[in-house]
């Protein structure tokens, strides 16, 4: 059995959690949000408590059974704490500026590179700090990563955009051979 799968998802005071057929939402102080579980799997509320059991032991319904209860308690964190993100920009005059539902990125590039900002994400510039906010765990991540992936980090200069507890691995570089 599934150890993540069997454990209950303790609904929290100020939660509330509806099951209609197979869409599970979850409502808090920060949203509202709402997924749709496999039919490999059941989810029923049993004292105060969120239930994920599944059908058989196939594969499928092993692998489903963790994953939505992981979904489901994901939502409860999020809709009570939320999810933040924190990245860094290192190099020279390389900057971050939010204009509306955007990221406006230069980044050493000739033109400024621009990400858009899911519905649920608040984005948030300070220096040369950016960062993401939300009740959406998956948003959060995505939107950090595609602002990530407009310039990574390299290992020579460290310059890059990182994550705010990411380490970049230094390497030395050319060493000079100094013959003769």
């Amino acid at each position: 059995m599934s150890r993540i799968g069997k454990k209950p998802v303790t609904i929290p005071s100020g939660v509330k959690v509806n099951i209609a057929d197979r869409d599970i939402t979850v409502e808090g102080k920060n949203g509202r949000l709402q997924i749709t579980h496999r039919p490999e799997v059941t989810v029923k509320i049993e004292d105060n408590e969120v239930i994920v059991e599944r059908a058989d032991d196939s594969r499928e319904s092993r692998a489903f059974h963790g994953l939505t209860r992981s979904l489901i308690d994901n939502m409860v964190v999020g809709v009570t704490e939320g999810y933040k993100k924190e990245l860094e920009i290192v190099g020279v005059g390389w900057t971050a500026n939010v204009k509306g539902m955007t990221v406006e990125l230069k980044v050493g590039y000739h033109d400024t590179r621009v990400v858009p900002i899911p519905m649920g994400v608040t984005v948030s510039v300070q220096g040369s700090k950016i960062t993401i906010e939300g009740a959406d765990k998956q948003k959060v991540g995505q939107c950090a990563a595609q602002i990530r992936a407009h310039r990574k980090p390299e290992p020579y200069n460290g310059k890059g955009i990182k994550y705010s507890d990411e380490v970049v691995v230094r390497k030395q570089g050319k060493a000079f051979a100094g013959g003769g």
